[in-house]
């Protein structure tokens, strides 16, 4: 995240009572009159004690769930998993209890590829004795993007920015006061008033969008979680990531294909920032763990360039 840091990996941790996780934190806006009677909106309420309207926000964009879900068939115990999302995720599996059962795997904590958009029957165990239900509890971990996925490094980024336009980049591996974590390590962060237009840097398809945060500051444990972001997958199986985006302005929907210079949202200053930025990033998933990678951007002139804090880029003109 520009000038300060935000993790916008999906992840969640569930047990088996509880098969599905909200990935964002619901916000609420108070509204209530000012001093002179104008109506006021903000994430805190009054000091006065006055009346006032309080309305819980959440994202009316459907993300789609992951869940793991168990069957007795009589014969076995099926696990299956199911995947909404519109990108392939890992599912972890963690057995706190299981009997009744044969179960073969020395290692209690099994990791699948569910596909986008499918369910798998990620394990069918015979069950032992006479047809007795088995006695098992668990729980599941996932994670976006299939482990096996690489990035393709002759794949070269245009600015994510109007064509024309140049940003400064404020923070850029080495040299970066923020990004310390393996999913920050290469993120970029741009330099740009609130409002700015933010493009595609590269062809994909959009797998989660947040856009219904209005907060932001330098105060990491209030407003870490709220960075409105697009998160776009791309052909070689990494994922893109655009954050701290202004309210509302967010114009995909998971499930779009968008190519690279199309438009998908304005800039903002949501989320853990000092001061409106765009945080832009490419990730994979490495196993469990989501890691940043390193790009290089398409300059004025149509040459790659390896982006550097300080630096000014221009988008390129095709």
């Amino acid at each position: 995240m520009a000038r300060n840091g935000t993790t916008i990996a999906l992840f969640c941790v569930a047990l088996v009572a509880a098969l599905a996780c909200d990935t964002s934190a619901a916000q609420t806006m108070y509204k209530y009159r000012g001093d002179n009677g104008e109506w006021i909106y903000s994430d805190r309420p009054p000091d006065d004690g006055q009346q006032l309207e309080k309305r819980a926000l959440r994202p009316a964009v459907d993300r789609g769930e992951v869940t793991v879900t168990r069957r007795f068939t009589g014969q076995s115990l099926q696990i299956r998993a199911r995947n909404e999302l519109h990108a392939p995720v890992e599912v972890r599996i963690e057995f706190d209890r299981i009997e009744g059962v044969d179960y073969p795997h020395p290692d209690d904590k099994l990791r699948w590829v569910v596909p986008a958009r499918s369910e798998s029957v990620v394990l069918d165990l015979a069950v032992l004795g006479n047809n007795e239900v088995p006695d098992v509890a668990y729980r599941f971990a996932w994670l976006p993007g299939d482990p096996s996925a690489y990035h393709d490094d002759s794949v070269i980024y245009r600015a994510p920015f109007a064509a024309g336009t140049r940003h400064t980049i404020t923070q850029a591996h080495p040299y970066v006061t923020t990004h310390g974590t393996t999913d920050e390590r290469y993120a970029i962060d741009f330099d740009m008033p609130v409002g700015t237009d933010i493009v595609a840097a590269r062809d994909g398809v959009v797998i989660d969008v947040d856009g219904s945060n209005f907060s932001g500051g330098p105060d990491e444990q209030r407003f870490a979680k709220l960075a409105n972001y697009v998160r776009i997958l791309h052909d070689d199986g990494t994922f893109a990531v655009y954050a701290h985006l202004n309210r509302s302005s967010i114009r995909v929907k998971p499930g779009d294909r968008v190519a690279a210079g199309e438009y998908i949202a304005d800039s903002g200053n949501t989320g853990f920032s000092s001061g409106p930025h765009l945080h832009f990033a490419v990730q994979r998933n490495a196993g469990m763990r989501i890691e940043s990678l390193p790009i290089n951007f398409v300059d004025a002139t149509g040459e790659p360039v390896q982006p550097e804090t300080g630096q000014e880029l221009t988008a390129f003109v095709p």
